[in-house]
């Protein structure tokens, strides 16, 4: 025999199952049940059956109800004690097994005791299956629907959400959504099972439903409730927008990690000690970039004798991040002490020291503190956005077989020149490859209604990754702008509107002031100063008469831009500047003879 409170209140034997009629005994059940094996007082009970209407005869009657649960019992084969009177109140006396509640939080307590999510997430779905409907259906209580059912339903909510959490780090989202679909739409305001919602569509390949989606909770929350959506709903859709790979993608794209990290169940993490940094994100919906995909790949994995390096530059924004995590994804299985990644600027663009680094390698890796980082004899470091080569060769793995893959604006060519390795740099992508990479953000559907207009959005884009990306956000963001429309709109201003306005890091002028102000301010001057002239002035002479220096001093200046890829050497001592950069300069210096002028760098 068996009480149920999880749903409509019940008591069930096997398959038969009788539900108590709605009445002031099942209400004094209910109040016991809901805090089993405690002392429940006399004057909470009477509260929870007569409410603020209680009768002078309330204790008599009160009695009157226990004695009819007590003679009522026997007909389910229980005794008339288990309802026990004790100093004060009444207690229930439950034996393991006869309560759906008690046997729902001692599910619970296993599961966070649990170190296997495949285990953990068994025994969570195992607890919810006892939910049977609706709670107290027939239990006429006000002071019980209002006080004790959302407790209730916060550990269900808790519950569903520790679980969905779980099938996300495994990567199964298809399952996660049968059930997301469900609570989103029964409790809209919270926002963690948006998030959970909105990712799932992601992951499984539904972009425009996932910004649809976030779109829809935040209308909610404004016109509902006044407020914007939370941190964790912003940062996500900025993910989306970007395009990032945020998490594993077992169904359809290979196995999810059998251990995933996952926060500690049923604990605000914030209250803990705060996760250590997040690896680097790839981008989903990668394309584009075989030949030079495949060029890093053999590099990486052909020569084992010593450790490997190879150096990845170009531009900012032209997909050094992205190509350098998608190439260490393909070439994972030659490296099975496993794939580590860093940043190696803050988002302030400053450089980290790389003691903090390497502190933040083991700590990923779990190696000892006292060993070099990465020196796994076969372990893959991605470094990225490097700054020097002082800052990456305390890095370097010490034995053979390891390698490093570092992105950086540079050339990194004195760390070549002392330990080896191969450089590679990388130039702006096809036509083809920009209008493929269109139609993966967009949708073929909508790449293939206007092919022209996507063509001519990608030359706008001067084919520049970063700002294909931004573009196809927002054309994601407002799905009734032709592609058309976009292209003559950003041909206004083909600079400053490659920007997002609700997220400053995506913003190509953003991203080429950064770089410039990294640079020695006389490199940065005649940046400006050489784009902003006219594209035949682009030669050593020119330069000099330019700048008013010495042939020498312009050919070393010339150099250094090259090196910082923001110019691109060109034959018998020419040098071409990108449009998207020579815009840029123009823009940032005031030439009027180019396109509207933007406010001057400071």
């Amino acid at each position: 025999m068996r009480f149920q409170i999880l749903g409509p209140l019940r008591i069930a034997d096997g398959s038969e199952v009788v539900v108590f009629p709605p009445s002031k005994p099942t209400v004094l059940l209910a109040a016991l049940l809901l805090r089993p094996g405690t002392v429940v007082s006399v004057g909470f009970l009477r509260r929870a059956i007569w409410g603020d209407e209680e009768p002078s005869s309330a204790k008599a009657a009160l009695h009157a109800c226990v004695l009819r649960l007590r003679k009522t019992f026997p007909k389910y084969g229980l005794s008339d004690a288990v309802i026990e009177s004790v100093p004060g109140g009444y207690r229930i006396a439950v034996e393991p097994g006869s309560l759906d509640l008690a046997d729902f939080r001692e599910l619970r307590a296993r599961a966070q005791a649990e170190r296997d999510p495949e285990a953990e997430l068994c025994l969570l779905k195992e607890a919810l299956s006892l939910w049977q409907g609706p709670l107290l259906t027939n239990v006429p209580s006000d002071l019980l629907r209002r006080d004790e059912m959302p407790r209730l339903v916060e550990e269900r909510l808790r519950t569903v959400e520790r679980a969905c959490d779980i099938e996300l780090a495994l990567g199964r989202c298809g399952q996660a959504l049968v059930e997301l679909w469900t609570v989103v739409r029964a409790h809209p305001g919270h926002e963690r099972f948006r998030e959970q919602l909105i990712e799932a569509l992601y992951r499984t390949g539904r972009q425009a439903d996932a910004l649809a989606e976030y779109r829809e909770v935040k209308r909610y929350l404004q016109e509902e409730l006044g407020v914007d959506p939370g941190p964790a709903l912003r940062r996500l859709e900025l993910s989306i927008l970007r395009g990032d790979d945020i998490g594993p993608r077992r169904e359809g794209g290979g196995p999810a990690p059998a251990a995933p990290v996952l926060a500690p169940p049923y604990a605000d993490t914030a209250a803990g000690r705060p996760p250590a940094p997040s690896p680097l994100a790839a981008v989903s919906c990668f394309t584009g970039r075989a030949a030079d995909g495949d060029a890093i790949a053999r590099r990486l994995t052909a020569d084992r004798s010593g450790p490997t390096i190879v150096v990845l530059s170009g531009a900012p924004g032209i997909g050094k991040t992205a190509l350098a995590l998608h190439t260490a994804r393909q070439v994972g299985h030659a490296f099975p002490d496993g794939l580590l990644t860093a940043r190696m600027t803050r988002d302030d663009g400053t450089p980290r020291a790389p003691a903090e680094v390497a502190a933040e390698l083991r700590h990923h890796a779990g190696d000892d503190p006292r060993a070099a980082p990465g020196a796994g004899p076969r372990r893959l470091l991605v470094l990225d956005d490097a700054t020097g080569a002082d800052q990456v060769r305390p890095l370097l793995p010490a034995g053979a077989g390891g390698a490093v893959l570092v992105t950086s604006r540079l050339g990194l060519a004195g760390l070549l020149a002392a330990h080896g390795g191969w450089a590679h740099r990388l130039g702006t992508l096809t036509e083809e490859e920009s209008f493929r990479l269109l139609a993966a953000v967009l949708g073929d559907g909508r790449a293939e209604a206007e092919p022209e207009a996507v063509h001519r959005l990608a030359a706008a884009c001067g084919h520049f990754p970063f700002a294909l990306r931004i573009m196809a956000a927002r054309l994601l963001t407002r799905p009734r702008l032709s592609v058309a429309d976009c292209v003559a709109w950003l041909r206004e201003d083909p600079v400053a509107r490659l920007s997002l306005p609700d997220d400053p890091r995506l913003s190509v002028p953003r991203a080429f002031t950064d770089a410039l102000d990294r640079l020695d301010p006389r490199l940065a001057d005649a940046f400006l100063r050489v784009g902003a002239s006219p594209p035949e002035r682009l030669s050593v002479t020119g330069t000099a008469g330019l700048l008013g220096v010495v042939p020498s001093l312009a050919e070393e200046l010339l150099e250094r831009l090259v090196d910082v890829s923001l110019l691109e050497e060109g034959p018998a001592g020419r040098y071409h500047m990108h449009e998207l950069l020579r815009n840029f300069a123009r823009r940032a210096t005031g030439y009027q003879a180019g396109p509207p002028a933007l406010t001057t760098r400071h």
